[in-house]
């Protein structure tokens, strides 16, 4: 904690659309944002000024400010090892965005640092903070749906559409060997994993490329079409990925991914068929789930003070007073800062759910080029 301070101090590396939901995140949590690096020594002066913070001149003097207790990494992929091992050895706690690195190894290295260096080392795979996917692990816990029958579904956005559309995460050297599948496919894998319970251990995997060149200079992620006139590059990473999926236990799974399904912004979906029941989750419908039976079937409604503990945990507003992917984000800094503080918050996802991750989009990569059935 900062000397003289009761509050934690939080330095944000990265100040694009995701950093600016990290400050917002570690505010609500009770943190100071001490300071900010951006991309370049300009961008670091104009967010510095904007968020009423300091601005770094380098990655090296974010490590040597003492009054920085937790790191919050929201920069290209290729930049997330270097800088989360340096700073897991300068003693910062750690929330990195993820995939956690551009490769397996990587991956590798940084769940070790964190496992050696007993600090708090955290990935945002924050739709495990909507309050009914809590309720919806829970009654899987309790055994509501029986075994498992199946697993599928999508996570499907379209801001890759436009042929002009681009950014470091097309380029495999800043975004890493996958763009879809590791981008937003990550996220659906963790979802359904962590609700179900299984594990996935095989998989076959075909990918395809819609736009075949982008521009060379893209724009930042998110923000919509680049807009850039002149040079044009093969793009390498896949716009879409076909998955099939078999679980330790011998169930199967299918998901969609892809970022160039129109008029879909970020539309996260799976079904769970069980023998005794079905269940529904829809991302961009959060506030709401569908539960099937043989016999019937109902709409479960988010609510305060009802359902599962943890459902009642995340729930701050009463039924008809949406909450979303921002409240999501805060649940989970919230519980990031509270384990720094000695607790032990549920499904706190870590560098060792990030590590699951990278091994499994290390799989479907083997798996698209060799065509086979691959091992986790």
């Amino acid at each position: 904690m900062s000397p003289g301070s009761s509050r934690r101090g939080a330095a944000v590396v990265g100040a694009g659309m995701i950093g600016a939901v990290h400050r917002r995140s570690a505010l609500l949590a009770g943190a100071e944002v001490v300071g900010v690096l951006a991309s370049s020594p300009q961008r670091s002066l104009e967010k510095a000024g904007e968020w009423g913070v300091g601005a770094y001149a380098s990655f090296e003097e974010v490590l040597a400010d003492e009054r920085v207790d937790v790191v919050h990494l929201c920069t290209p992929n290729a930049t997330h090892a270097p800088f989360a091992e340096a700073a897991l050895a300068a003693g910062k706690h750690v929330i990195c965005e993820k995939p956690l690195g551009i490769s397996l190894e990587e991956a590798e290295r940084m769940a070790a640092a964190a496992e050696r260096s007993g600090l708090v080392a955290t990935v945002p795979f924050v739709y495990r903070y909507h309050p009914l996917v809590r309720e919806l692990r829970a009654r899987r816990q309790a055994g509501e749906f029986g075994d498992w029958h199946l697993l599928h579904g999508s996570y499907l956005q379209d801001w890759m559409l436009d042929p002009d559309a681009s950014g470091w995460r097309v380029d495999p050297a800043e975004g890493g060997a996958s763009r879809a599948f590791a981008d937003i496919g990550s996220h659906w894998c963790d979802l359904v994993q962590w609700v179900s319970g299984e594990t996935f251990t095989d998989v076959f995997a075909e990918f395809s490329i819609a736009v075949p060149t982008r521009p060379a200079t893209g724009g930042a992620s998110f923000t919509g079409p680049a807009g850039q006139a002149g040079e044009r590059v093969e793009v390498r990473t896949e716009d879409t990925a076909a998955l099939l999926l078999r679980t330790a236990t011998g169930v199967l799974g299918t998901a969609t991914i892809s970022q160039v399904a129109a008029g879909r912004k970020n539309r996260l979906w799976f079904e769970l068929d069980g023998s005794r029941g079905s269940a529904v989750f829809d991302q961009e419908s959060p506030e709401q789930v569908w539960l099937g039976g043989a016999d019937g079937n109902r709409v479960l409604v988010r609510d305060i003070g009802t359902g599962s503990a943890e459902q009642q945990r995340l729930s701050k507003l009463p039924a008809g007073h949406a909450q979303g992917y921002a409240d999501c984000f805060d649940a989970f800094v919230a519980d990031t800062y509270a384990a720094i503080d000695g607790e032990n918050p549920e499904g706190l996802p870590t560098f060792s759910d990030g590590l699951r991750s990278a091994r499994l989009i290390d799989a479907v990569l083997r798996a698209s080029s060799d065509g086979h059935w691959t091992k986790v």
